[in-house]
C-alpha cells in the first residue's frame, strides 16, 4: 500500500449517519474544536464559526435532504507538497443538497421552489463527531440554476450532477486488498497535466482517460463529453487563460476500489486570455477544486466530477459576484469605498 502505511478502517456507517445527522440540523455532531474549510464566502472556520456554514445552509433550507452520490473512505495519502497537519484518514462525498429555498443563502436570493446545492465534500469523523471538514460547495452553480448568475454563462453545460453510471458510488464496505491503483494512476496524471508548458493541446498524453469519458465540471466551467468535448469546452479556454497552472498540493488523496478522490488547489496566473468573459487581470490566484474520478474495467478514468470554489477565484481576480448579483437586484453600491 502507498506510504507503507497500515490499512486504516473507517466505520462508514457511523460517519455517514453524523453526516446525516449534521445536515439535519444536528451540529453537535461537530466536535468543539472541529474546523472547516470552506467555498467562499466562509472560507476557513475553527470551533464555534465552525457551524456557521451548516447553520446558515440549514436556515436557507429547512426542509433539507442530503442526497450522496459518491461516498468513499480511507487513509489520506501524504502530498510532500503539504507540510501543515493532515488529516489520517477521509471520508469523501460527492452529492446534492435539496429541499426548498425559503431564504438567503450566502447572499443568493431565495426562490420559495425546490433547488439543488452540488457539493463535494471530505471529513475526519471519529467516534460519530465531526472533526475537520473540507467542503466545496457550488454555490456558482445553485446561482446558475436560479436563474441570478450575474456572468458569461460557462462554456461547457451547466446543469445538476448524476451520480455514476455504474450507481455503486456507495462505497459502505471497505474494497478487499484495495492496493490504492486508482489513486497512483490519478496522481501519474496529473504528473503529466502539471507538465504541460504552452505547447499544443493534442501533445498532452491523454492514455489515462477513456475517449468518451465524461467531465462533470461544476461552477462556471460545465460538462463535457469525450477528450475532445473536455478539450474544447475547458483545457484550451483554462490554459490559454492561465498558462502557468499547476498543482500547489493536496488536502486530500484516497482511493476505495475503481473510485479515487484528490482535493486540493492549484496556483496560476491569469497571464493570457480573457476567462469567463473577464480580461486577464495578471494576478496570481489559487483556486480550490475536489476531483472525484470513477475508472472503468479497462482501468481508465470513464467520470471525473469536479465541484470547485469557482467565486473564490473570482474573487481573487477583483471580482464580487455577489455584489454584482445585488447590483442587479436593486442595492448597487452608493460610494466608491
Amino acid at each position: 500500500m502507498a506510504d507503507g502505511a497500515a490499512r486504516i478502517e473507517i466505520d462508514r456507517h457511523d460517519a455517514k449517519a453524523a453526516l446525516e445527522a449534521l445536515s439535519e440540523g444536528d451540529l453537535d455532531r461537530l466536535a468543539p474544536d472541529a474546523t472547516c474549510d470552506a467555498a467562499h464566502p466562509f472560507g476557513r472556520l475553527t470551533g464555534s464559526d465552525a457551524r456557521r456554514p451548516w447553520a446558515e445552509l440549514h436556515a436557507a433550507f429547512p426542509d433539507l435532504e442530503r442526497r450522496d452520490t459518491i461516498f468513499v473512505a480511507g487513509q489520506n495519502h501524504s502530498d510532500d507538497r503539504i507540510t501543515e497537519w493532515r488529516a489520517p484518514r477521509l471520508v469523501a462525498c460527492l452529492g446534492s443538497y435539496l429541499g426548498t429555498f425559503d431564504a438567503p443563502f450566502a447572499g443568493i436570493p431565495p426562490t420559495g421552489a425546490l433547488a439543488t446545492l452540488d457539493y463535494g465534500e471530505a471529513h475526519w469523523i471519529e467516534d460519530g463527531r465531526i472533526r475537520a471538514s473540507w467542503l466545496v460547495w457550488d454555490l456558482a452553480g445553485l446561482m446558475l440554476r436560479t436563474g441570478c448568475w450575474p456572468l458569461a454563462h460557462p462554456l461547457g453545460a451547466p446543469g445538476h450532477w448524476p451520480g455514476p453510471r455504474t450507481q455503486d458510488g456507495l462505497r459502505m464496505a471497505a474494497t478487499p486488498d484495495d492496493r490504492a491503483e486508482a489513486l497512483g494512476t490519478v496522481l501519474d496524471m496529473h504528473a503529466i497535466l502539471n507538465g504541460y508548458r504552452n505547447d499544443s493541446i493534442k501533445g498532452i498524453d491523454m492514455r489515462h482517460w477513456h475517449p468518451d469519458f465524461t467531465y462533470w465540471a461544476g461552477g462556471a466551467i460545465g460538462a463535457c463529453r469525450g477528450i475532445e468535448g473536455f478539450r474544447a469546452h475547458h483545457q484550451i479556454p483554462y490554459r490559454r487563460a492561465f498558462p502557468d497552472a499547476q498543482g500547489a498540493g493536496h488536502f486530500a488523496r484516497l482511493s476505495d476500489g475503481p473510485y479515487a478522490v484528490t482535493g486540493g488547489d492549484v496556483t496560476m496566473t491569469h497571464a493570457g486570455d480573457e476567462y469567463l468573459g473577464l480580461a486577464p487581470t495578471g494576478r496570481r490566484l489559487r483556486f480550490r477544486v475536489m476531483d472525484f474520478y470513477r475508472f472503468g474495467a479497462d482501468g481508465r478514468i470513464a467520470e471525473n466530477w469536479l465541484p470547485n470554489d469557482t467565486l473564490g477565484l473570482m474573487a481573487q481576480m477583483g471580482i464580487d459576484v455577489l455584489a454584482r448579483l445585488r447590483h442587479r437586484r436593486g442595492q448597487p453600491r452608493r460610494d466608491v469605498f
